[in-house]
């Protein structure tokens, strides 16, 4: 039987997020009113939470993957007594610089665990952190301490358990058994354009079954006695669990309720006012919390008691495991890196393909890295990403550090970015270049969210071969540097390598490191920080001590050794000739001016760049008066050595433009 109390609490959910819908003229106020009863259990009675201590490292996450419904995360935020959003907050939603976006960010208001709104990316997000905190249980808990306690709690929508990223991920989570989550179903048939039944009419929870889950229905969402024991019942099982609630889209609208019209659009005054007098609601007054609603839903208390038992839980470990503690407090509670880290990183001074030089520093980092911890997707011999000897992560195994992600390229990044955000784990994962395709909506995201996650991308160029067009990535580069706040690293050989790893992992957010499939020859000494500078100047060839040179040769990856070959030749004509290797356009770019003039002096307006890849972006570099030698069509099956002739990427071709160049600037 539900108290006046909660049935009041339950409808000031809804209420504040009609209200701010309204103010907002802009918003999702349906999924809010209809599962108002889910988020009154959640955030008051189950999960563990301190709103006084919003990272706290044993808390529960919770993931609005309905990130529409983002009204439904701010009132529970706010009643639950977190500094933030403040009822001003809730009147300025959906505005320029407020907290309350219009879909949750985690960096803008604690107690937001990830950025949700593409639909489908927090189903994956949550199950990566399922997996993070299994990985870390296993290291750590001692004597049933039970330090990593955190389990994962989501709203999910029709919507994301339509997405093929949330079934990719479910997938997975069934296979390695991650019992942490706990799922809610948000069944209330409808989408924007209408019923579910246009699109989707299958037996979702068959399906589910099917991917080795728990699974178990709730006929009607206002009915909290029955929510309480589908948690509970859920919470006990070994499996990752799935509860299908039955909800009604806008609840309490009278003209309204079930239909699309709730979804996508504030309601109107006049049916804001019917519906709070449907609902009972005796306040006109917009965004009204009752006294009596405000303590009872307030959670101070209880969470700074949860906060305290652990915190007694964890002295006690302390005392039994202080080196075990030490390292929990540095992985999970601080986030640091350990000290003396850098000195593991490995010289590599042989010829060899990038890919083999990058699982060469995962192998030397992983004894001093342990949180390092990541895998391909059904790649890894080609990605070069197991670490020897390290097991595999399984539901039988939690101490395995390499990820077996199967061929789901998407799953495994937006899994990536739910690992980082739960702290600990250091992940990185790895396919083709050109299945960042695959990836790209969890990689835009962890750029958004600044997640440390590296990308180990492999097969950079056409000189990955026979494979040919369908596998050799053209537009990837230029379209995956276009994408703020992601760093992309191409480097040329295994000193680069090194330093692009070093630069990911010191680096705060994502990091893609494009990796060649064919040998490249180590290209001598560099600057100690030639990677971090993003471009350098590795040789002046024919050039006088203090003088310009006559012309710049730009190449990233494999294509700067065809610039040194070309370099030699001119200058044996008397041509002062500079080679750049330009590992990072970020990095560069993020140099000052001088910086950046003193390896392209801007006196030097002859300037050829050398990319197996579209041209697109290089004129920033080259100038208008400068050349590319690139890729303006896709590639072909055939072996590298040929593609690379047929296409031009040749030292003779390179001489060729560059010596085209230098006589159309003399004319």
């Amino acid at each position: 039987m539900v108290t006046d109390l909660e049935q009041r609490s339950v409808d000031t959910f809804r209420t504040l997020a009609m209200d701010a819908v309204q103010q907002a003229n802009s918003g999702h106020p349906g999924m809010p009113m209809g599962c108002a009863p889910l988020a009154y259990v959640l955030f008051r009675e189950v999960l563990r939470h301190d709103p006084s201590d919003p990272h706290w490292a044993g808390r529960d996450r919770f993931v609005l993957s309905a990130g529409h419904g983002s009204m439904l995360l701010y009132a529970a935020l706010h009643l639950s007594g977190y500094a933030r959003p403040t009822l001003d907050d809730i009147r300025n939603f959906r505005r320029f610089e407020s907290v309350t976006a219009g879909h949750p960010e985690n960096f803008l208001l604690d107690g937001v665990e990830t950025t949700t709104g593409p639909l489908g990316q927090g189903v994956a997000n949550g199950i990566g952190m399922a997996l993070a905190a299994e990985r870390l249980a296993a290291e750590f808990d001692r004597d049933g301490s039970d330090i990593v306690q955190s389990r994962i709690y989501g709203i999910v929508s029709d919507g994301d358990l339509m997405e093929g990223v949330a079934s990719e991920a479910a997938s997975l989570a069934g296979q390695l058994q991650l019992g942490r989550v706990t799922y809610l179903w948000d069944d209330n048939s409808i989408t924007i354009d209408g019923s579910t039944d246009l699109a989707f009419s299958e037996d979702v929870l068959a399906r589910f079954d099917a991917y080795g889950w728990h699974t178990s229905r709730v006929d009607d969402v206002t009915d909290l006695d029955a929510v309480r024991a589908a948690i509970a019942e859920a919470d006990a099982d070994p499996r990752p669990s799935l509860i299908a609630v039955k909800t009604v889209i806008g609840h309490g609208s009278p003209n309204k309720a079930g239909t699309s019209k709730a979804h996508g659009a504030p309601l109107g005054p006049d049916e804001i006012a019917a519906t709070k007098e449907a609902l009972g609601w005796p306040h006109a007054e917009p965004f009204t919390v009752p006294d009596d609603v405000r303590d009872h839903l307030d959670v101070a208390d209880r969470g700074a008691q949860l906060r305290a038992d652990w915190d007694q839980r964890v002295g006690a470990y302390r005392d039994a495991h202080p080196d075990l503690a030490a390292e929990f407090d540095r992985r999970v509670v601080r986030g640091d890196l350990p000290e003396g880290w850098l000195d593991a990183l490995p010289t590599l001074e042989d010829k060899a393909a990038t890919r083999v030089h990058s699982g060469a520093v995962i192998n030397a980092l992983a004894p001093v890295l342990p949180e390092l911890f990541g895998g391909s997707a059904d790649l890894a011999a080609s990605n070069n990403t197991d670490v020897e000897g390290g097991g595999d992560f399984s539901a039988d195994d939690r101490l395995g550090r390499n990820l077996r992600f199967g061929i789901r390229e998407h799953a495994m990044a937006s899994m990536a970015n739910g690992m980082a955000l739960f702290g600990g784990v250091l992940p990185y994962v790895a396919s083709f270049l050109v299945f960042t395709d695959y990836c790209r909506p969890a990689i835009r995201l962890a750029a958004l969210m600044r997640t440390k996650v590296v990308y180990v991308m492999t097969h950079d160029s056409i000189g990955l071969g026979e494979d040919g067009p369908t596998h050799q990535p053209i537009e990837h580069l230029a379209s995956l540097r276009a994408i703020p706040g992601l760093q992309v690293f191409r480097p040329a050989d295994g000193d680069e390598v090194v330093g692009a790893w070093r630069c990911a992992i010191e680096h705060d957010g994502p990091s893609i490191i494009a990796l060649s499939r064919q040998g490249l020859p180590p290209l001598g000494d560099k600057p100690a920080d030639a990677v971090d500078r993003g471009a350098y100047v590795l040789s002046d060839a024919g050039v006088a001590d203090g003088q310009d040179p006559d012309l710049i040769l730009i190449g990233t990856g494999s294509e700067v050794q065809l610039c040194v070959e070309a370099a030699d030749q001119l200058a044996a004509d008397g041509t002062g000739v500079r080679v750049v290797s330009a590992p990072s356009w970020e990095r560069f770019a993020a140099l000052d001016l001088a910086d950046r003039d003193a390896v392209l002096p801007p006196t030097v307006r002859a300037r050829v760049a050398v990319e197996a890849a579209t041209p697109f972006g290089w004129e920033r570099f080259v100038g208008d008066a400068g050349e590319v030698v690139g890729m303006t069509r896709f590639g072909a099956s055939a072996p590298a050595g040929d593609l690379f002739e047929r296409f031009g990427f040749t030292a003779d071709n390179v001489v060729s433009v560059a010596r085209g160049v230098l006589k159309r600037l003399e004319s």
